[in-house]
């Protein structure tokens, strides 16, 4: 393929994707409108959500581009079966967004501690965090996985879905189940 075709195939590929990010961008900027109410109750909150979101990000676009370049070598098929390479591959991204969200909750209240400003207590920093990184890497691993493998088995490169998908799904059900999670330590607390 020459080169004005590599890329018009990404191009072509990638926006459509791109312009549900953008909506999805928006719902979750309306979510956080939303939360301002609840950052009053835990002072301190608004300052994880940021950081929340990129590691989502960050962890779940490594574990679509394990599962891409699994694609592309023939080493993991499109479809949920099990396959050792993608078995242990969502394992880590699960152990790792769940162990990251918590390490957020506590490195937030040390921040704020430190800076002396206004802050939820620990517990409910952390569990604000353990309960929306559990709900979040659950949709993020089967969203991930159930795109990608459309995606692919209909002719698109994983790759080039990878990042806009991550970010939509990290960011919307991010900010959702923020929400969720706040609503729930408020109940509980």
């Amino acid at each position: 393929m020459s080169v004005r075709g590599d890329v018009w195939s990404i191009y072509r590929e990638s926006l459509p994707v791109l312009f549900v990010a953008l909506a999805g961008g928006l719902f979750a900027g309306l979510v956080l409108d939303s939360m301002v109410e609840q950052a009053e109750r835990f002072p301190g909150l608004l300052v994880m959500v940021p950081v929340f979101l990129a590691t989502r990000g960050n962890v779940y676009g490594a574990l679509g581009g394990r599962i891409s370049s699994g694609l592309h070598q023939g080493l993991v098929e499109p479809r949920f079966d099990w396959n050792d390479r993608l078995v242990n591959a969502v394992i880590a991204s699960f152990v790792n967004g769940i162990g990251i969200s918590v390490v957020i909750g506590v490195v937030t209240w040390l921040a704020l501690a430190l800076l002396n400003w206004e802050a939820a207590t620990l517990l409910e920093f952390v569990g604000i965090m353990l309960i929306s990184g559990v709900l979040t890497s659950f949709v993020m691993i089967f969203g991930l996985l159930a795109l990608i493998f459309v995606g692919y088995t209909h002719g698109y490169d994983p790759d080039n879905l990878v990042g806009p998908i991550v970010t939509t799904l990290g960011d919307v059900f991010g900010m959702l189940f923020l929400l969720f999670s706040i609503a729930v330590v408020e109940v509980i607390a």
